[in-house]
């Protein structure tokens, strides 16, 4: 057998996410699984109670930048709202590990325990989803119908879901910020951004600058999902 260094620094890095996350080393998240898949063993679990030390936590460390309720103004900075807690804990464990680069994000999560990686990730799995704000204009029908002829030639819908929510470890990507999913777009397709699979840098890799871009503009302007009506 081939001696391959970087597929044991990975296997290295998985384990020690399965440990932060109590989970077994060989557990099935850490490939990525369709959410179509994913949502029902999602449903099946019940939803993580808030935490009151990590809302105070969150508060003092996350809302100036992400929003008190997930969702910010500031120009690239991704919406956490209605994200999932194996996402969540899996991005929180690459800044803190010099995975991701983001001097911010870095400083914080250094200075992070496994238990605060569980911590906040359990919290921001609280946060509802919170709709984009209204846009100026009505968005481009050309553009928009590009974009969700993109997202199913390239499969988008396969581990984001029909209606871009995602499960798991897969991040809800619906009405997200255009520029912070533009940005991440082209950190998959240049390398830059590394994938705790290979599942976005292949998916990514074939699609042009300009139609990653459409894929932003779409995704952003993703129709939130109609409220349920109220029980009788």
């Amino acid at each position: 057998m081939r001696y391959r260094p970087h597929l044991l620094t990975r296997a290295a890095g998985l384990a020690a996410l399965a440990v932060a996350l109590a989970l077994p080393a060989g557990s099935a998240w850490a490939q990525a699984k369709p959410a179509a898949q994913a949502k029902p063993a999602a449903a099946a679990a019940a939803a993580p109670a808030a935490n009151p030390v990590y809302a105070q936590r969150f508060a003092q460390v996350c809302a100036a930048c992400h929003g008190a309720n997930g969702r910010s103004d500031m120009a690239g900075t991704p919406v956490l709202a209605g994200q999932h807690s194996f996402y969540a804990i899996t991005q929180l464990y690459l800044f803190r590990e010099g995975r991701r680069a983001n001097e911010a994000m870095s400083a914080i999560a250094k200075t992070m325990k496994d238990d605060d990686l569980r911590g906040f990730s359990d919290y921001i799995a609280t946060l509802p989803a919170v709709p984009a704000p209204a846009p100026a204009s009505p968005p481009d029908a050309a553009r928009m119908a590009k974009g969700e002829a993109l997202a199913k030639e390239h499969r988008c819908v396969m581990c984001h879901g029909a209606d871009l929510s995602g499960g798991q470890q897969v991040p809800r990507i619906g009405q997200q910020r255009e520029d912070y999913l533009a940005l991440t777009l082209h950190e998959y397709k240049s390398g830059k951004r590394p994938g705790y699979t290979r599942a976005m840098p292949e998916a990514v890799g074939p699609i042009s600058a300009a139609d990653l871009d459409t894929l932003a503009y779409y995704v952003a302007r993703f129709p939130a999902e109609a409220p349920k009506p109220a029980a009788k």
